[in-house]
């Protein structure tokens, strides 16, 4: 139930950055996607900042150049929305299964 509502916010959140992107550049007048460490950056940049510094410093370096660095040039709305989506499917309803031998009932 809390993966089903964590993936359905996220793919709002997607949803909104998506509109949001759009709006800006019908605005503009040019075609630009908001990247995640962007968008991330202006909504607050000391835990970006944090981020890097935990996982240069105590996990690998490695790690955070070629791998974070590239989910955070991704846009904005495909993490948000794939990470939704991939959680919506996750944690989906899932159909009961048909009971094929069901138990008889006694006769007294």
């Amino acid at each position: 139930m809390t993966g089903r509502i964590i993936g359905a916010v996220l793919l709002l959140a997607g949803v909104l950055a998506l509109g949001a992107d759009l709006v800006s550049s019908l605005a503009s007048g040019d075609f630009a996607m908001k990247a995640l460490g962007a968008f991330w950056y202006e909504l607050h940049p000391g835990s970006l900042n944090l981020l890097q510094a935990v996982v240069q410093r105590y996990i690998t370096p490695e790690l955070w150049d070629p791998v974070i660095v590239a989910v955070l040039l991704l846009p904005t709305w495909a993490v948000a929305g794939g990470l939704g989506l991939v959680l919506l499917l996750l944690f989906r309803a899932r159909r009961r299964r048909p009971d094929h031998f069901p138990r008889r009932l006694s006769r007294s």
